[in-house]
């Protein structure tokens, strides 16, 4: 057995010792994935090795309010690519809470419904750096700084972007391996004939080609 996968299992296993014995800290992470990408994967991984997360649940948007255009794939489609690309490793899951209820995706929404499922953890919403100067712009940050804390990734070395002043905000640094790949660009590399691979998950890469998505 590599050494790699005997961590990846005492991980685990560590997880579940505290899933057994009392509260635990979950890990939420909002998106559009669409597609998913590893540097989706790598800021879930490195925030659940770094903050000693239980699990690390990925949550894809039917649509994020501070967007201005819609998904090109489905609900159904983003969570399917999601599932495919995750469905080996226990330590990170998939919701399609956003996506079954429809409409705008507001986070304090879907932070009350995880807190309800979970009363007893904490629960970590997971952001990247640049998102901290526009936490001031978030539906009823104020009520949602009250319910979850906040990790945000990012690069080793670099200082702390400014954040908005919001009674009560709990924030978590998390110094992570920010890859450089947007899901624009993979829709475009598609649009262009150009391979998907070393980019994105191989079962997702299937799965995105079997449907036709992005062509």
């Amino acid at each position: 057995m590599s050494l790699l996968v005997d961590s990846q299992k005492r991980s685990l296993h560590a997880g579940a010792r505290a899933l057994r014995n009392g509260a635990v800290k979950i890990g939420l992470m909002g998106g559009s994935f669409d597609p998913v990408h590893f540097g989706h994967l790598v800021a879930a991984q490195d925030a659940f090795e770094q903050h000693n997360l239980a699990r690390v649940i990925m949550i894809p948007a039917a649509q994020a309010p501070l967007k201005d255009f819609d998904v090109f794939a489905s609900g159904e489609d983003r969570v399917a690519m999601l599932r495919a690309s995750i469905d080996w490793d226990e330590r990170l899951e998939v919701s399609d809470f956003e996506v079954q209820r429809g409409g705008t995706s507001y986070t304090l929404e879907t932070v009350q419904h995880f807190r309800a499922l979970f009363p007893d953890d904490r629960l970590f919403w997971i952001i990247g750096g640049d998102q901290l100067p526009r936490l001031g712009q978030w539906s009823r940050i104020e009520e949602l700084a009250q319910v979850v804390e906040f990790i945000y990734l990012e690069r080793p070395g670099h200082p702390e972007k400014d954040h908005p002043d919001i009674p009560g905000l709990r924030l978590h640094r998390c110094d992570g391996h920010l890859i450089e790949i947007s899901s624009t660009e993979l829709r475009e590399r598609i649009r262009q004939g150009l391979s998907l691979d070393y980019f994105m998950p191989h079962k997702a890469i299937v799965y995105l080609k079997e449907r036709g998505l992005y062509a």
